[in-house]
C-alpha cells in the first residue's frame, strides 16, 4: 500500500514526465529555422533533429514495461530522466548537426521510458476504480505542453538562443530525479520474466532499416542502390519477425492481435492517416517563418488555435462517434482531414492572419476527432491478454507515422525546391508540399471504410489521447 503522501504526489511525477515529453515536442519546431542558420544548414533539411526523437521512441517503447518489471519502475523511471535531461545539455551543446541528431537519439531514449514506466506504476498502485480519474489528470499536460510549448519556442529564440530551449529541461529533470527518489515506488513483476529479445532485434532492425531507406530515398542523403539495399533487408527482417513470432510462445507482438478486426482496422489506419497529422508540427511553424516571412515568436503563437480546437473536440468527440458511427466519422473525417492539410496550399502572404488563426483551429478540432477515434475503435477490444503488447504496438506506430511524416514533408520540399530556392518558389514548394501530404491522409479513408457500417467495439467509445 502506498503511503498518502506518495499516492497523492505519484500521479505528478506522471504528469510532469508526460509534459517534459510533450513541451520537448513543441517548443523544437518553432526554434527550426534559427537553429538552422547557427549550424550553417538548410531549414528545409532540419528534419532528422525530430525523425531521430521520435524512431528511437519506437524502438524503446516496446521494451519499456519489461525494464520496469525487471529493475523496477523507480530506477528504470529515474534512469529515464536522467537520459532525457543529459540528452538536453548534449542538444544545448551541440555544435553540428550530425552531433544534434545523436544527442536527440539520447534524449529520445530517456523520453520513450518515462511516461510507459509513470503509467505503469499508477496502473499497479491503484485500484481500479479510480484509474479513469488519475489518469485524466495525468494526461492534461499533454494538452497544456503543445500549449505553450510553440509560443515558448518562438520566445526564447527572440530573447535568447535556440539553445535555452533544450536548457529549460534539466532543471525540472533535476528536480524529476529528487522526486522519483521519494515518491516513485519500486514495484517489480512477480514470478519469471521473460521477453523477446531475438523479436526485438528483428523488428527493430526491420523499423531502423526501412525508416532510414525511405528518408535516404527521399532526400537523396544516400546513394539509391544503398537506399534500396537497407529498404529490402528492412523488409526481410520484417518479414522474419512474423515467421519468429508466429512459432514463439510469447513474441513482442503476437500474430493473434491482427484477428480482433477493429484493432486490425486501426492500426493500419493510424498508420496512414498519422502520415499527415505528423507532418504538420514539423512543417507549419517552418511555412510560418521559412514561407510567410512570420518572426518566430508570433510562429509560435499562431499554433496556438491548433491547440485550443483540440481541446474543443474532446467535449463533442464521444458523443459524435456514438451517434454517426465509427466508420462514418472517420471516412468523413479523414476526407476532411487531408482537405485541411491540402487548404495551407492556399495560404499566402496576402492572406489575413485571422483567417490563417481559424483555419488552424478548425484543423486541431478535426485532427483531435480523428486521434480520439482511431485511438478508441484500436484498443477498445482488446482483452488482458492483449492490452499491453496492443497498447505497445499503437505507440509505436504512432511513433513511427510521425516520423515517416516529417520525413515525407521534408522530401517533398525538397523536391519541389531542389535549389533550395527563395520567395516565390520557395512558397510554391510548401503549397505542393501541403497538398500532396493532404492526399496522402485522404487515403486512409479506404482503410475505414472497410468497417462494416454499425461496426464499434465492444464497449462505448472514450476519448483517446492526442498523441
Amino acid at each position: 500500500m502506498l503511503d498518502p503522501t506518495t499516492r497523492r504526489l505519484l500521479p505528478w511525477l506522471a504528469a510532469i514526465a508526460f509534459f517534459m515529453q510533450t513541451l520537448d515536442a513543441t517548443i523544437l519546431n518553432t526554434a527550426l529555422p534559427s537553429m538552422a542558420r547557427s549550424l550553417g544548414e538548410s531549414p528545409l533539411r532540419m528534419q532528422s533533429v525530430v525523425v531521430s526523437y521520435m524512431l528511437t521512441s519506437a524502438l524503446l517503447i516496446p521494451v519499456s514495461g519489461w525494464l520496469a518489471d525487471r529493475f523496477g519502475t523507480r530506477r528504470v523511471f529515474m534512469t529515464a530522466i536522467v537520459l532525457f535531461s543529459l540528452g538536453s545539455l548534449l542538444c544545448a551543446l551541440s555544435p553540428s548537426l550530425p552531433l544534434l541528431v545523436a544527442s536527440r537519439v539520447v534524449q529520445g531514449a530517456g523520453g520513450a521510458l518515462m511516461l510507459p514506466v509513470g503509467r505503469l506504476a499508477i496502473l499497479r498502485s491503484f485500484p481500479r476504480a479510480e484509474l479513469l480519474k488519475t489518469l485524466a489528470f495525468v494526461s492534461v499536460p499533454g494538452l497544456i505542453g503543445p500549449l505553450v510549448g510553440p509560443p515558448l519556442g518562438g520566445w526564447l529564440v527572440e530573447v535568447a538562443s535556440w539553445h535555452w530551449i533544450f536548457l529549460i529541461n534539466i532543471p525540472v529533470g533535476v528536480a524529476g530525479v529528487l522526486a522519483a527518489t521519494r515518491y516513485m515506488p519500486d514495484l517489480r513483476a512477480p514470478g519469471a520474466l521473460t521477453f523477446d529479445g531475438r523479436g526485438f532485434v528483428l523488428f527493430s532492425l526491420g523499423l531502423v532499416m526501412v525508416s532510414l531507406a525511405l528518408q535516404g530515398l527521399g532526400e537523396r542523403a544516400m546513394s539509391t542502390a544503398t537506399s534500396m539495399l537497407m529498404l529490402a533487408a528492412g523488409l526481410a527482417a520484417m518479414c522474419a519477425y512474423w515467421l519468429h513470432a508466429v512459432r514463439t510462445p510469447q513474441p513482442l507482438f503476437g500474430p493473434q492481435l491482427f484477428r480482433i478486426p477493429t484493432f486490425s482496422v486501426g492500426i493500419a489506419g493510424n498508420l496512414f492517416s498519422r502520415l499527415g497529422s505528423g507532418a504538420m508540427p514539423f512543417l507549419t511553424p517552418l511555412f510560418l517563418q521559412v514561407g510567410l516571412g512570420y518572426a518566430p515568436a508570433k510562429a509560435g503563437m499562431s499554433m496556438v488555435p491548433t491547440v485550443i480546437g483540440a481541446m474543443v473536440a474532446k467535449r463533442f468527440a464521444e458523443r459524435l462517434i456514438s451517434g454517426f458511427g465509427y466508420r462514418n466519422v472517420l471516412v468523413v473525417n479523414t476526407l476532411l482531414l487531408g482537405a485541411m492539410i491540402a487548404g495551407f496550399g492556399l495560404i499566402g502572404p496576402g492572406t489575413p492572419h485571422a483567417v490563417i488563426l481559424g483555419h488552424l483551429a478548425v484543423f486541431g478540432v478535426v485532427n483531435s476527432l480523428q486521434f480520439t477515434a482511431m485511438n478508441t475503435l484500436t484498443l477498445s477490444d482488446l482483452g488482458d491478454a492483449t492490452a499491453s503488447s496492443g497498447n505497445s504496438l499503437l505507440s509505436v506506430v504512432q511513433q513511427l507515422s510521425m516520423s515517416l511524416g516529417v520525413a515525407a514533408a521534408a522530401s517533398l520540399l525538397l523536391a519541389f525546391n531542389p535549389g533550395a530556392g527563395r520567395g516565390e518558389a520557395l512558397l510554391h514548394g510548401f503549397h505542393g508540399t501541403y497538398v500532396c501530404v493532404g492526399l496522402l491522409s485522404m487515403m486512409a479513408a479506404w482503410i475505414f471504410f472497410q468497417l462494416g457500417r454499425y461496426e464499434r467495439p465492444a464497449g462505448p467509445p472514450t476519448p483517446g489521447d492526442d498523441g
